[in-house]
C-alpha cells in the first residue's frame, strides 16, 4: 500500500488555496497574502486540515529554490550597471540604514546584537512581487518613484543570498563555531566562484548545442537540471539550496537563452512558491495573534514607519524631490516575501527570541496585507506632508534663470526630461524656439543645466510649478512623463491655468486618449499606436505602395484621432475600396490642392504621361466620377485624381497636384 499522506496534504492545501486566492484577487488583496491566509486556514492553528506542516516542508523548499532561480534569470550584469547610482548607492544605503536602525534599538528590546542584526536583515527586505504588480496596475512603473523603488527592490533581492550566508555566522556562540562559520564562508566563496566561472564557460556552449535539436521539452528539462543541479551542489558543501539556484539563474541570464528559460520556468515557480507561502501561513498561530493583537499591530506600524523614514532619507540623497522620496518610502514600508525565506533559514539557528517568530509572521503578514492601500495613499500623503513642510517641489532657479523665465512669452514648456523630452528640447533649441524644461530628478537637472539646457527642478503636474514657468504666457506645454496618473493631473492643471495653451501629451496606451482629451489635452501621442502606424507604413512599403499614398493613409488615421483602433465601426481607408481589384500597388489617388500647378490645367496641357509616366484614368468631382473629359476640362481644387503607373511615376505625378510652398 503506497503512503499517500503527503499527496493528500498537497491536495487539501491547493484545494483550499484556490478559493482563498481567488477571493483575495477579487478584493484586490495580493496573492501572496491569499496564500498566507490559505495556510492559516489549513494549518494546525486553523481548521487543522493538515496537522503537521513538516509534511509539505520539502515541497515548499523547492518553491524557494525556483523563486531564487527565476530572480537570477531576471537579472543581468548589464541591467545592474544601467541602474548605477540608484541601485548601488540607494539600495546599499537603504539596506544598511534599515539594518543599522533595527540593530541600534535591539538593546532596548532586550535583544542580543546578533539578533538585532538578523532582525534588521528581515525588516530591510520589501515585497518585490506585491509592489511590482501594484505599480503595473496603476501605471506607475515608469514614474520617478516607480523607477527608484524598482532599483531599491532589485538591490534587496541581491542581498538575500549574502544574508543567508550571514545566518550561520550570526548563530555561532563559541570561537570554534565562529571559525567553522568562517571556514564555511570561505568554502562557499570558492564554490560560488567555481559555479560562476564554470557556468559562464560551459552553460552557453551546452545550450548552443542543445537548441540544435529544436526540442522545446528538451530545452526546458535542461534548464531545470542546471538550476536544481547547482542547488544540489551548493547544498552538498553546506550552503543554501537557494544560493546555487540563484547563481545558475544569473549565469543563464547572461546567455541569449535567458528570456526563453525564464518563460519556461515561471509556471513551475508560481506553483511551488504558492505552496511555500501557504506552508508559511500554516505556521501562524491565530490564537497568538488574537491574544497579542495590540503588540502585533504596534510592531507592524513600527516596522512600516521605520522603513518609510529610512527609505525616504535615502531617496532624498539621490537628488529626488521630497514628494517622490516619501512616495517611494511609503510604498516600500512592508516586509517582503524573501524575509519569510530568510526567517525559515534563521529559525533553526535560534536567532529568534522567545515568541518572536510568531510575532514576525503576524506583523509581516499585516504589512503585506496593507500594502495596496499604502501604495494608493502614498502620493497624496507625500504631497500633504511636503506641503506642510513647505517642500512642494516649486522650482527655485538661480537668479539669472529666474529672470530669464519671467521674461519668457509664447514659449514651450516640456514636462519630463527622459529620452523624448531630450530630443524635443534639442529640436526646439535648434529651431530657436524659447522653452523651459521641468524635471524631478535632481541629478538629471544638474547635469542638463551644466550642458546649457534651460531646465528647472520641479513637479510639472503641480499648479504652483507651472505658474512659476509662465504657463499662462506659453503657447505649448508637452507632458512626457510616463505616468498615467501624473499625465492626467498635469493636463488638467495646465488646461485650468491656460485654456488656450496647446496641451500635448505623450501616453502609453490607446485607452488613455478619451480621458486625456476630456481633461483638456489638445493632442495625444500614443506610444502603442504610433508603433502600430509605423508597422503599417513599413508593411505597405514592402508592397511598393507609393510614399504619398502611405503618407495620406497615415494622416487619415491620425485625422480620425485614432478611431481605427478605438472603435469597432472603423472608418474605411481609401485603400480598402481598391484592394479587391488587386492593383493597389499600381493605382493611386490624390486630391488637387489649392495653389498647386495643376489648378486650371488639364492632363493634356500638363503632359502628365510624357513628364511623369502616369496615366489619369478618372477624376472624381462632387461625388461623381468623370471618365470622358471634354476639351474645356480643367482641374479644380478638391478634385480627386485617380491614376495608374509604377511607384516612381505615381510619386512624381502626386507632386504636381500638391500646393506649391
Amino acid at each position: 500500500m503506497h503512503d499517500v499522506g503527503i499527496l493528500r496534504d498537497l491536495v487539501v492545501l491547493v484545494g483550499v488555496a484556490i478559493p482563498v486566492v481567488a477571493l483575495a484577487h477579487r478584493f484586490g488583496i495580493p496573492s501572496v497574502t491569499g496564500f498566507l491566509l490559505a495556510g492559516v486556514a489549513t494549518g494546525p492553528h486553523g481548521l487543522g486540515l493538515i496537522a503537521s506542516p513538516d509534511s509539505v516542508a520539502e515541497v515548499s523548499e523547492l518553491g524557494v529554490v525556483l523563486l531564487l532561480f527565476t530572480i537570477g534569470l531576471e537579472l543581468s550584469l548589464s541591467r545592474l550597471l544601467a541602474l548605477g547610482r540608484e541601485l548601488f548607492q540607494g539600495g546599499g544605503l537603504q539596506v544598511l540604514g534599515t539594518l543599522a536602525a533595527v540593530a541600534a534599538i535591539a538593546p532596548g528590546l532586550d535583544l542580543e546584537m546578533r539578533q538585532g542584526i538578523f532582525y534588521g536583515a528581515l525588516v530591510a527586505l520589501s515585497s518585490t512581487a506585491i509592489i511590482l504588480k501594484a505599480y503595473m496596475d496603476r501605471g506607475e512603473i515608469d514614474a520617478p518613484h516607480g523607477r527608484v523603488a524598482m532599483a531599491l527592490l532589485l538591490f534587496q533581492d541581491l542581498c538575500v543570498v549574502p544574508f543567508m550566508l550571514l545566518v550561520p555566522i550570526l548563530s555561532g556562540s563559541s570561537v570554534a563555531d565562529v571559525h567553522g562559520s568562517v571556514r564555511n564562508l570561505v568554502t562557499g566563496v570558492l564554490v560560488v566562484a567555481a559555479l560562476v566561472v564554470g557556468g559562464r564557460l560551459v552553460v552557453p556552449r551546452v545550450l548552443d548545442r542543445l537548441v540544435l535539436f529544436k526540442d522545446r521539452e528538451l530545452f526546458t528539462i535542461c534548464i531545470l537540471f542546471l538550476g536544481l543541479g547547482a542547488a544540489f551542489l551548493t547544498a552538498s558543501f553546506g550552503l543554501s539550496l537557494a544560493l546555487g539556484a540563484f547563481l545558475a539563474g544569473l549565469t543563464i541570464s547572461e546567455s541569449e537563452y535567458g528570456l526563453q528559460a525564464l518563460s519556461d520556468v515561471l509556471p513551475f515557480r508560481d506553483t511551488f512558491t504558492g505552496v511555500f507561502f501557504t506552508s508559511i501561513g500554516m505556521l501562524l498561530d491565530v490564537g497568538y495573534v488574537v491574544d497579542n493583537a495590540p503588540l502585533v499591530a504596534a510592531t507592524a506600524a513600527g516596522v512600516a514607519v521605520l522603513k518609510t523614514v529610512v527609505t525616504t532619507a535615502v531617496v532624498l540623497t539621490l537628488g529626488h524631490s521630497l514628494v517622490t522620496s516619501l512616495t517611494a518610502g511609503v510604498s516600500l514600508a512592508q516586509v517582503g516575501e524573501f524575509s519569510f525565506v530568510l526567517a525559515g533559514v534563521g529559525a533553526p539557528f535560534g536567532l529568534f527570541a522567545s515568541g518572536h517568530y510568531q510575532l514576525f509572521l503576524a506583523a509581516s503578514g499585516l504589512t503585506m496585507l496593507a500594502t495596496p492601500a499604502l501604495i494608493a495613499a502614498a502620493r497624496p500623503l507625500a504631497e500633504t506632508i511636503a506641503s506642510s513642510l513647505g517642500r512642494t517641489g516649486v522650482p527655485m532657479p538661480p537668479p539669472e534663470e529666474s529672470a530669464r523665465v519671467e521674461a519668457l512669452s509664447d514659449h514651450a514648456v516640456i514636462v519630463g526630461y527622459g529620452l523624448s523630452g531630450r530630443y524635443l528640447q534639442r529640436v526646439l533649441a535648434a529651431s530657436g524656439i524659447a522653452h523651459v524644461v521641468l524635471e524631478q530628478n535632481g541629478k538629471i537637472v544638474r547635469e542638463a543645466r551644466a550642458a546649457g539646457v534651460p531646465i528647472l527642478f520641479g513637479d510639472g503636474t503641480r499648479r504652483e510649478v507651472l505658474e512659476r514657468v509662465g504657463l499662462s504666457r506659453a503657447r505649448v506645454v508637452v507632458f512626457v512623463i510616463s505616468s498615467p496618473i501624473d499625465e492626467r493631473r498635469g493636463v488638467a492643471t495646465a488646461h485650468d491655468l491656460n485654456p488656450g495653451v496647446r496641451n500635448v501629451v505623450r501616453t502609453r496606451y490607446v485607452r488613455s486618449i478619451d480621458d486625456l482629451m476630456r481633461l483638456g489635452a489638445s493632442e495625444v501621442v500614443v506610444e502603442e499606436y504610433e508603433a502600430t502606424i509605423e508597422l503599417f507604413a513599413r508593411v505597405l512599403e514592402g508592397y511598393d505602395v507609393p510614399t504619398y499614398t502611405i503618407h495620406r493613409e497615415l494622416e487619415a488615421i491620425r485625422a480620425e484621432h485614432y478611431q481605427m483602433l478605438r472603435r469597432e465601426d472603423r472608418p474605411p481607408l481609401a485603400l480598402d475600396a481598391l484592394k479587391h481589384l488587386g492593383i493597389h500597388r499600381a493605382l493611386d489617388m490624390v486630391e488637387v490642392e489649392e495653389g498647386s500647378t495643376a489648378v486650371g490645367e488639364s492632363p493634356t496641357s500638363l503632359e502628365l504621361r510624357r513628364q511623369t509616366g502616369a496615366v489619369v484614368i478618372a477624376v472624381v468631382r462632387d461625388g461623381k466620377a468623370i471618365y470622358q473629359r471634354d476639351p474645356d476640362f480643367a482641374f479644380r481644387p478638391g478634385d480627386i485624381v485617380v491614376m495608374v503607373g509604377d511607384r516612381e511615376s505615381l510619386e512624381r505625378t502626386a507632386k504636381i497636384f500638391r500646393r506649391v510652398s
